[in-house]
């Protein structure tokens, strides 16, 4: 049974035991984790990430939870295997010096299991059951089953074997993952795996617009609620790492908190009710290029680390030592607070993956770094390569995500010149809680730059429009425009024509 909108409340489903993976967002959208004592099976295409899930979970069920695990592989050797996850800080060798992981490899021809009317699986059994019982294995993982049945057309002794295999593992009591390769208009290449399996996990990984992305979706769970959708996931130095992206939503966790956070520049605080933005909420600064938004979030992220709280700048247009150079030049150095640990700041291209990998690697960032504010600079670079709709759903989901974690979000936004200033791109205007807009005046045929509070929820804010400018000593807010001296026109000021 499927639950389309899972949430975070739905937690583990009691009725049915579970074991849970250790895989980072998985235990979440299963409810908790695989059904303990019953066969699961992960399916996908050739290079999709099914034998790194199934070795996973039996290294994290040995590590984290004390359960020794089986690995019956039939393609590869047990020294292949550790070497191909020793680059993910497996160390298998380890767990099977320490009886934790026996690793067995066994050699199938097809000769072997041609139909000869007395097919069946005594000999894997034996063998298998050996294993189990010789360390207690609470997890048992057989990779991959075409390997045992390439040589069977008639589906009715397959789908016999199969039934009888499933009920061994079941009758042994162990939870195990069993994989198969994808077929032709099936699940898997049989037909038959997905109908006798208790919990199916389809793995895919397809390429879009250029861009590889990896998807996860579980096809069946009997007996529990499970998240239905098609949900991200990575593979990196870590291993697997999935985002429920449906678990989160407006129902946030962390409470709106009534404690501000400063802008890092005086002036601007005032203008949001004297005392700056309300923490764990989103900031959104818009306008065209070279209006200075990456130097109101150096200011941010100055006075953030400045509070003792870390700081993560996401930037998709400079490096970090292009962006501490440059911030230099305006008497912003963000050197000291990266050597502190305070700010981390993580550049990367939008083009290097797809929208849902960088989701996850936000995830991934901000789960490991704790960090007190995220900025995004900027957001609208998310767009190349991708649709606006999905842009936008990546960015809902961002935000939601920051929230629940009680995050303050900082996210840039380019506008072109010519259009509606007072539109964002990528639509996520009305999402924000504070909006403000930067963009060039043009002054006694000089331009000056100005900056206006648009929205700011909750506190009483400035509708001034403000002359700003970029100085040795940071960013400096000065008067209003629109109060003439005779009653009209933009107020003298040094900076308005600095």
């Amino acid at each position: 049974m499927s639950q389309p909108n899972l949430t975070p409340e739905a937690s583990a489903d009691r009725s049915l035991p579970k074991s849970r993976t250790g895989i980072e967002g998985l235990d979440e959208i299963t409810g908790g984790g695989l059904p303990t004592g019953r066969p699961t099976l992960v399916c996908g295409t050739a290079g999709c990430g099914k034998s790194l899930l199934a070795i996973e979970f039996v290294v994290r069920g040995a590590l984290i939870y004390g359960e020794p695990g089986v690995i019956m592989a039939f393609e590869e050797r047990p020294e292949e295997i550790s070497e191909n996850v020793r680059s993910l800080g497996f160390d298998l060798d380890d767990l099977i010096a320490r009886k934790q992981l026996v690793m067995d490899y066994v050699h199938v021809e097809r000769d072997e299991i041609e139909e000869t009317g007395e097919y069946d699986l005594e000999g894997l059994f034996v063998r298998l059951g050996y294993a189990i019982d010789s360390i207690g294995a609470k997890r048992v993982v057989l990779d991959t089953v075409e390997a045992l049945f390439s040589g069977l057309s008639n589906h009715d002794i397959l789908r016999a074997e199969l039934r009888r295999l499933f009920r061994f593992l079941k009758d042994k009591g162990v939870t195990s993952i069993i994989t198969s390769e994808r077929g032709e208009g099936e699940l898997t290449r049989h037909g038959l795996e997905e109908y006798v399996s208790d919990c199916v996990i389809l793995l895919d990984h397809r390429v879009e617009h250029q861009l590889s992305t990896r998807r996860l979706r579980i096809v069946k769970y009997r007996g529990s609620v499970h998240g239905a959708d098609e949900y991200p996931f990575i593979i990196d130095e870590h291993g697997f790492s999935v985002l429920p992206i449906t678990s989160l939503g407006i129902d946030h966790h962390a409470s709106a908190s009534g404690e501000r956070v400063s802008s890092g520049v005086p002036e601007i605080d005032n203008m949001l009710g004297g005392e700056g933005f309300f923490r764990g909420t989103t900031v959104l600064v818009s306008g065209t290029a070279g209006t200075g938004k990456t130097s109101l979030a150096a200011s941010f992220a100055r006075a953030t680390c400045g509070a003792g709280e870390r700081c993560l700048y996401l930037a998709f247009e400079e490096s970090a030592n292009q962006l501490t150079r440059n911030m230099r030049s305006i008497g912003i150095d963000l050197d000291p607070w990266i050597k502190q640990g305070l700010l981390r700041v993580h550049a990367t291209r939008p083009s290097l993956s797809g929208l849902e990998a960088h989701l996850v690697q936000m995830h991934k960032l901000v789960k490991h770094f704790k960090p007190a504010a995220v900025i995004v600079d900027p957001i609208s670079n998310l767009m190349a390569g991708a649709s606006l709709l999905s842009t936008t759903s990546m960015l809902v989901r961002l935000v939601d995500f920051l929230k629940s974690q009680n995050v303050t979000a900082y996210f840039l936004s380019l506008t072109g010149h010519g259009a509606n200033v007072e539109q964002t791109e990528v639509h996520v205007s009305s999402l924000v809680d504070t909006w403000m807009l930067v963009r060039d005046v043009e002054l006694a045929n000089r331009r000056t730059r100005a900056l206006c509070v648009l929205k700011s929820r909750g506190m009483a804010h400035s509708a001034d429009i403000r002359a700003f400018a970029l100085t040795d000593r940071g960013v400096v807010v000065g008067a209003p425009f629109g109060e003439g001296e005779n009653g009209g026109g933009p107020k003298r000021s040094a900076l308005a024509y600095a």
